[in-house]
């Protein structure tokens, strides 16, 4: 109830203050209306000073109780920035560096390398992705025609193959009696061949034999936090069914692996080379002689 009345007391001096802004009503006239508002609230029995006070004393003594300070971890060695930095202020007379300019230097120096990995990994995704503009038409494949002619190599090779193949059985075959030099060496060709091709032959039965030993090659599992030690993946405290740890697709989506954006160092240099305070820089010019 002291709400609700709280509540029409305030609508009520909303409406007075907007009927003396609008009509411009004498001293008299605001003296009525105060004396109005007096009356309402103690008909109601509201202090409007009281409730105001209840209002914004409401949860005062919990603000300021509760403070949690976090520790203040140094990026870099604490002693090895603090020697460094000595080393460096000696030779301005500076003699002695407070702790907290290390640890303010070292700050530095992670938003500075944190910035400087960040656009440099933009730069490498950008480079990555391909970009297709629908304005421009292909107009040749220099790659798909070179794999024609690489087949078409292939294939001649191989028919030529052939027929040499041909040529040393039927050498191989011949049974004459007098024999030109030519022929004996036709013969003896075609004997290494077919040792060749049997040696070709035990190899490729001899690794079957093999993989059929060792057995069928087992898929990597893909590490997620529901794995257990012995590979099954559980979800609360019972273990899933092997219809769902049987579907890639469904675990693939479910754990999907984090995309790994390589950085070489052409990328390294188009940023030094974009950004002001590196590009006359002696470190840019050691870069580019690497």
């Amino acid at each position: 109830h002291l709400g609700m009345c709280t509540l029409i007391v305030t609508i009520f001096t909303q409406n007075v203050r907007y009927t003396d802004d609008v009509g411009g009503n004498s001293s008299g006239n605001i003296i009525e209306d105060d004396d109005d508002i007096n009356d309402v609230a103690s008909m109601a029995g509201v202090n409007l000073n009281e409730e105001s006070a209840r209002i914004l004393a409401t949860n005062s003594e919990l603000v300021g109780t509760h403070i949690r300070s976090c520790k203040d971890e140094a990026f870099l060695h604490p002693g090895l920035l603090h020697r460094r930095i000595l080393e460096t202020a000696k030779k301005f007379g500076v003699t002695e560096v407070p702790m907290e300019a290390v640890t303010f230097i070292s700050h530095a120096a992670q938003s500075r390398l944190r910035t400087v990995v960040e656009k440099v990994s933009t730069i490498a995704q950008h480079r990555l992705d391909s970009c297709k503009d629908e304005c421009y038409e292909q107009s040749a494949d220099v790659r798909s025609q070179l794999r024609f002619f690489e087949q078409l190599e292939r294939m001649e090779k191989q028919r030529k193959d052939e027929q040499e193949r041909e040529i040393l059985l039927k050498a191989a075959k011949s049974r004459s009696r007098q024999e030109d030099p030519e022929q004996a060496r036709l013969k003896q060709k075609a004997k290494e061949m077919q040792q060749q091709e049997l040696a070709q032959v035990r190899q490729r039965e001899a690794n079957l034999t093999a993989l059929a030993a060792i057995g069928p090659r087992k898929k990597r599992k893909v590490d997620s936090p529901g794995t257990t030690p012995s590979g099954t993946e559980v979800s609360g405290s019972t273990a899933s069914s092997p219809a769902s740890s049987s579907s890639p697709s469904a675990s693939s989506r479910q754990y999907a692996r984090q995309r790994i954006t390589r950085v070489n160092l052409r990328d390294l240099i188009f940023y030094m080379e974009q950004e002001r305070e590196t590009a006359h820089s002696l470190l840019l010019y050691r870069a580019l002689l690497k």
